[in-house]
């Protein structure tokens, strides 16, 4: 600005001088093929999310889900069963070809190509039809990814040994264990304290003695005869600690 010469204004042109409001663009030339992300598409994602949180919601109130014992990181035998959503991924590992020397590829590769295949999706399948039958590539792989996880889900549900499931995570009321009395001792000296527990809450590979209300003539008859999984003649000691031993165990299974 100089004396005399008045003032100069400097305006940026990329500012509009009357700004538009924010009116969604007008979809309508294109009837069926797109809509707006916000608010209609977003709002219908909202509506079946609701769905389906009430529908779990309710589910977990009508049901009670069970429970199993404490965790034991010492049980051995104890076999884990993931949670139904990944039952599919479990049944996997029990193919040969997935599993032994082949784990990694059960574990890691298949599922890894799988879930990466699906990340790619968008970016391998860019057409803009939304019709399914004008999709057959990304069609024909989600209706084999969903009939691979059904399938799978159904072989691990329909297999798996559930009464041993149950009967290994049952909930066993404690009681309490004499240690120092003579039945206890034969009890250790005998070796039964490795399958039936310290406190004869039992394993994965025998029952529970504590509350099983069996007669010392019966518990007898097993240590010498066997029963189920429990093999015959395990028992090596006298008649007398034979009676000792069915006596204590009888008392500790009335409790």
């Amino acid at each position: 600005m100089h004396r005399g010469k008045g003032m100069k204004f400097v305006g940026d042109s990329r500012v509009p001088a009357n700004r538009k409001p924010n009116i969604p663009k007008d979809y309508s030339e294109f009837p069926g093929k797109t809509e707006a992300f916000w608010p209609n598409f977003l709002l219908k994602e909202w509506l079946v999310g609701a769905v389906f949180l009430i529908g779990y919601l309710s589910l977990t109130v009508a049901h009670e889900p069970p429970l199993e014992k404490i965790a034991d990181p010492t049980d051995a035998g104890y076999t884990p069963l993931p949670d139904w959503y990944f039952l599919f991924l479990y049944q996997l590992l029990k193919y040969d070809f997935a599993s032994g020397p082949y784990n990694v590829i059960g574990a890691f590769v298949i599922p890894g190509i799988a879930f990466g295949a699906l990340l790619l999706a968008p970016f391998i399948d860019r057409g803009p039809e939304r019709r399914p039958g004008k999709r057959p590539l990304a069609t024909s792989f989600m209706l084999l990814g969903v009939a691979a996880t059904i399938f799978l889900t159904w072989e691990s549900v329909a297999y798996h040994d559930w009464e041993h499931q149950r009967s290994q995570g049952e909930i066993v009321a404690e009681v309490e264990v004499d240690t120092e009395a003579a039945g206890y001792a034969i009890y250790e000296e005998q070796g039964c304290i490795s399958c039936h527990g310290e406190n004869l809450e039992g394993g994965s590979a025998a029952p529970s003695l504590a509350g099983s209300g069996l007669k010392a003539d019966e518990i007898a008859d097993i240590a010498v005869n066997g029963k189920g999984n429990m093999p015959a003649d395990l028992f090596q000691g006298t008649d007398e600690e034979l009676e000792e031993l069915a006596a204590y165990i009888e008392e500790v299974g009335a409790e």
